[in-house]
């Protein structure tokens, strides 16, 4: 758990904001019951979480496809090689949809919009310093050239939510 006392509290009131302003049918289904804190979330997502990522073409089309997505600081952050079509899409339209599902025991769902942490021709975000050393511990510093092949984003989320089918079971998946 790499979350601040703040972070876990903003995230938490975000999860708590998000469910109350869902549908009925979704509070049918994720309720206090069965869903996740905070806290328990980010005990739960560590290393690498296949997120399943939406992005809109030129044409308003759809398109999804996986990345390997990390949840830090309470946001999703996931990088793509800088010539895929996620990328130009970010690029002209940064709204996306994420989830993360595992079975029927865990899902997170997250809607919201991506900062370019690390662009070609730009500032990189003040942290990436500290993000390009986690993600070179964790993938191996020589398996991109991490300066021209890959380009990382943090998911800024406006609604988020979790399903866990069973809480005892959900803090021990993963």
């Amino acid at each position: 758990m790499r979350e601040t006392r703040e972070e876990l509290e903003e995230l938490q009131t975000l999860l708590d904001a998000s469910l109350s302003r869902s549908t009925a049918h979704l509070r049918s289904i994720i309720n206090t019951e069965s869903t996740l804190t905070a806290q328990q979330l980010t005990q739960i997502v560590t290393g690498m979480c296949t997120l399943a990522l939406s992005t809109v073409t030129a044409k308003g089309e759809p398109r999804i496809s996986g990345v390997d997505g990390h949840f830090l600081h309470g946001k999703w952050h996931f990088g793509t090689a800088r010539g895929a079509a996620k990328a130009r899409h970010l690029a002209a339209r940064p709204a996306v949809s994420a989830a993360h599902m595992r079975g029927e025991d865990l899902g997170v769902f997250t809607h919201g919009t991506v900062e370019t942490l690390n662009p070609r021709d730009g500032e990189p975000a003040a942290d990436w310093p500290d993000l390009l050393a986690y993600f070179k511990s964790f993938y191996g510093e020589d398996f991109f050239d991490w300066d021209n092949d890959v380009v990382y984003y943090r998911l800024h989320p406006h609604w988020m939510t979790v399903y866990a089918a069973d809480l005892d079971a959900a803090s021990v998946a993963g």
